[in-house]
């Protein structure tokens, strides 16, 4: 083989390497830092680990929030198949109620329930500001 063509297809071939190592280190480095949910379904086919921090998703199950002493919040979870109980301790989001979406973060206890260290209230995507007359 000719010389130069032989370091034409050694420079080609780190090339290739080095922009695998990069793309790889790229996608490793984002799948940290993506955060999807799982849902209450998921949960109990047992696709978490115990003990691992993720958020949950689904609907407040109507007549289900049970405010305790202090800031203690207690409500379900469902994803109209399956439910998770939720505790969580804190000021609740402005646009958390009953029937409506919304993602906690936290963990699964060993007794199944779940301990939310923050909750985040979905809303559609139409915005009306509040009216100036009423609160």
């Amino acid at each position: 083989m000719h010389p130069v063509r032989k370091r034409k297809i050694i420079i080609i071939f780190f090339v290739l390497c080095s922009l695998s190592l990069v793309v790889a280190l790229v996608l490793y480095a984002l799948r940290a830092n993506i955060s999807l949910f799982y849902t209450p379904t998921q949960v109990r086919q047992h696709l978490t680990h115990p003990e691992q921090s993720f958020r949950l998703g689904g609907m407040v199950k109507q007549g289900s929030v049970v405010h305790l002493q202090g800031l203690k919040v207690i409500f379900v979870l469902t994803d109209f198949k399956n439910e998770v109980t939720v505790e969580y301790t804190g000021l609740l989001p402005d646009l958390f109620r009953e029937g409506q979406g919304v993602v906690v973060q936290g963990k699964l206890s060993s007794k199944g329930k779940f301990m939310a260290q923050e909750v985040l209230a979905k809303h559609d995507e139409n915005y009306r500001p509040k009216l100036e007359g009423k609160v």
